[in-house]
């Protein structure tokens, strides 16, 4: 009767199956289950946020990760889904899907990754990437395999193993079905394919730190970290699931010890890689998109922004703050700023105020000189004798007299 007893925080009619979802006496269930609903949720609210911006990407290599980028958003979520399958009791379902789903989850994050380590392998060395049918094949082909090693390890240990009571003292029969009568070592065992995997993420990722292109070692070292992370995750679950456990008698710590790894391990993914990832791609493709409010590029269009962008072809722009000046030619003054060319100032002559005024005199005064013009005397003389040779108008001698009789020039000899 001690056993039937509902514990605190569950419902009296909730199956003692899910007592752990509830348990307050053991508050790793419920932290840890909390942790993963919060985990689903970002997840998926991560997934929509991806989708949302693939119309907005102008750049065709953010746009051809995105398949990858997605399907290990589904695969992160669908660890912490898993979780609840190791909170929960042991049972023929619950303990089905733990040794069969815990691979092929974890295998389809770690070929992700890996196809976009080779993704970005391509791109650091040419800057040039495979097409993105081919990692996504790539990515299925691995992932496949884990799925079929999985289920072929399901099938036969099932099959030798039937469902049914194998420990006669035991209370509960779920606790003794065939899925779940298995040696922690023969679990780890059939992760090996999943180790493998990590390992080729390791390596690759290394390789990409040794690229040219120094653009894509950015997201290499998300992956690097993220991995590196998960090795540490992965190597402390194991000794603790195979020795510590059973070394210091805890063998009801198994099923937490696998929850905590779960857990651990898909947020690691989504803080370490997935929004840090997320975030470069939106800010990369902000700047590449850097508009105005009138839909132009920002740029400087002050004058000497003018001046730089065509110094090397000597093209001098011409200031329109001067050119509102009246060109017309006429008597009003001109601006002497009115042939403003936009040349440097030292290769320009600009008078000064001084300079000004005088021309103005100058020219004021030729203004008001006569021309001299030619007189009657001058052009009756003309008419009656020929014009004199430059010889005698250069002589004192010739001197011009004007009676009164009016009768012309007379030309008096003083010899």
């Amino acid at each position: 009767m001690a056993a039937n007893v509902t514990p605190q925080g569950c419902g009296p009619n909730l199956d003692s199956l899910y007592y752990n979802l509830c348990d307050l006496s053991a508050a790793w269930g419920v932290v840890l289950e909390a942790l993963a609903a919060a985990g689903v949720v970002f997840s998926f609210v991560l997934f929509l946020s991806l989708l949302s911006s693939l119309p907005f990407m102008q750049e065709k290599s953010r746009r051809r990760s995105m398949p990858l980028e997605a399907c290990f958003l589904v695969f992160t979520c669908g660890l912490f889904c898993l979780t609840f399958a190791f909170i929960v009791k042991k049972d023929f379902c619950t303990c089905a899907s733990r040794r069969f789903l815990f691979g092929v989850f974890f295998g389809g994050c770690f070929t992700c990754l890996l196809m976009q380590c080779v993704r970005l392998n391509f791109l650091a060395r040419s800057n040039h990437e495979p097409k993105v049918w081919t990692l996504c094949l790539g990515a299925l082909a691995l992932w496949l395999v884990e799925v079929v090693i999985n289920t072929e390890w399901l099938i036969i240990t099932v099959v030798r193993n039937p469902q049914g009571i194998l420990n006669s003292t035991a209370v509960d029969s779920r606790a003794t079905a065939a899925p779940c009568n298995i040696a922690n070592q023969d679990f780890v065992m059939a992760l090996i394919y999943v180790m493998c995997l990590i390992l080729a993420v390791v390596v690759a990722s290394l390789v990409i730190m040794a690229g040219k292109v120094s653009q894509w070692k950015k997201h290499g070292a998300f992956i690097l970290f993220t991995i590196v992370v998960t090795v540490g995750i992965w190597v402390a679950w194991i000794v603790m699931y195979v020795y510590g456990n059973q070394r210091h008698g805890w063998p009801t710590w198994d099923d937490p010890t696998l929850t905590i790894a779960l857990v651990a391990n898909a947020w690691v993914f989504l803080l370490f890689y997935t929004i840090p990832e997320f975030c470069c791609m939106t800010s990369e493709d902000e700047s590449q998109q850097d508009f105005g409010e009138d839909g132009y590029h920002n740029r400087g269009v002050g004058y000497e922004t003018i001046l730089k962008e065509h110094s090397s072809q000597n093209i001098f722009i011409e200031n329109k703050a001067f050119s509102m000046e009246d060109t017309t030619q006429g008597s009003k003054p001109m601006s002497p700023y009115s042939g403003y060319s936009g040349q440097v100032r030292s290769s320009v002559y600009q008078p000064t105020e001084l300079a000004l005024i005088t021309k103005a005199h100058l020219a004021e005064s030729t203004r008001n000189t006569t021309i001299p013009r030619a007189s009657t005397a001058y052009a009756a003389h003309s008419e009656s004798s020929a014009p004199p040779l430059h010889s005698e108008i250069g002589n004192p001698a010739y001197i011009q007299t004007n009676g009164n009789s009016g009768n012309g020039v007379h030309r008096n000899s003083h010899w």
